[in-house]
């Protein structure tokens, strides 16, 4: 693409003049030239109102190129914070409020101070940035905060159903406890009364057993007492039990029944045989007299002999047996007697 050549300079002419110079003894071109001056009426005006020019402070040019270049650092570092918003928050500047260029020349009807300061515009900027970001972090504080109060919230109401849950489940377990150790108490008082009845039946029952049974004898002293082992007995070892009591001491019916045999039994001596009702067989032996005969009927407490020491005896007193339903073996005559109230 073509392009004009631009025009040479003319080279510069000083105008004509002296070669006189102010000292210097040859030309300075920064010495002039200078033309002269002089007013007359028509170029001087005249003066109208009150007119000055203003002083200039210290360092005034200096000053005023600071202000403005603060203005503009001001300007473009609060562009540069509101493009960097997403990065790291802006830092503020604290800068002096100073005055515009305009103040530094003005009448006296103007006042230093009514001009916005340049400095202001960087500040507000940076203020709203900051506005800005302290705004999100209340609104994110806050959003922490109501879910820290929820879940707080959410966990004291856990710890309330938590402890009702253990408290209705404890009352459960002592309702349970009580009603187990009521029915325990409950049980063991009718057990307890069934008991007591029991004993009771039974001591009325022998009561009136022992009205109707009584003591094969009087005054005796138990000498001898069922399965004891001996060489004194056949069988090795004792088949009744021995009420030692004096010769002639009177035998008596221990229950209503019938006499089914009287008279010698070799090593038994003189026997008396006792069936009662039932079958059970009582046996009197070694008696010195025998009172009844075969065939008759006793009662209870009826005379049917009297103590001796006929047959194997090493002394007085009274043998007894007792075998139920007249089988060979007996049982024990003292143990039978209790069953039936009485106490030999």
């Amino acid at each position: 693409m073509a392009s004009n050549r631009p025009a040479p300079e003319a080279p510069f002419v000083p105008s004509q003049r002296t070669t006189e110079t102010f000292g210097y003894g040859e030309y300075r071109s920064d010495e002039g030239p200078f033309e002269e001056w002089n007013p007359t009426e028509e170029s001087v005006r005249p003066v109208r109102g009150r007119h000055r020019v203003a002083k200039q402070r210290g360092g005034g040019l200096a000053r005023s190129s600071t202000v403005l270049g603060v203005g503009v650092i001001a300007a473009v570092g609060a562009g540069g914070m509101a493009t960097a918003q997403t990065g790291k928050p802006p830092v503020s500047i604290s800068m002096p409020d100073l005055p515009n260029v305009g103040s530094l020349i003005s009448d006296d009807d103007t006042s230093e101070g009514t001009a916005t300061p340049l400095s202001g515009v960087g500040v507000a900027v940076a203020d709203t940035a900051d506005q800005g970001v302290a705004d999100a972090g209340e609104a994110l504080r806050a959003r922490i905060m109501a879910q820290a109060e929820q879940q707080r919230s959410q966990a004291d109401s856990k710890a309330v159903q938590a402890a009702a849950e253990a408290a209705e489940k404890a009352a459960a377990e002592a309702a349970s406890k009580a009603e187990k150790e009521a029915r325990e108490k409950a049980a063991a008082a009718k057990a307890k009364a069934e008991e007591e009845a029991r004993k009771k039946a039974e001591a009325e029952r022998l009561a009136e057993l022992a009205r109707q049974y009584t003591l094969p004898t009087s005054s005796y002293t138990v000498s001898s007492v069922f399965g004891q082992a001996g060489s004194m007995w056949s069988s090795g070892y004792h088949t009744g039990a021995d009420f030692a009591a004096p010769t002639g001491t009177l035998l008596k019916a221990v229950h209503t029944g019938t006499i089914t045999e009287a008279g010698w039994a070799g090593s038994y001596g003189y026997r008396t045989i006792l069936t009662l009702e039932d079958g059970t067989e009582i046996w009197y032996c070694h008696q010195s007299s025998i009172s009844v005969s075969v065939g008759q009927k006793v009662t209870t407490g009826e005379v049917i002999g009297r103590v001796g020491a006929t047959g194997n005896v090493t002394g007085a007193h009274l043998h007894m047996e007792v075998h139920p339903d007249g089988a060979d073996g007996g049982i024990d005559p003292l143990a039978w007697l209790r069953s039936k109230g009485l106490n030999p």
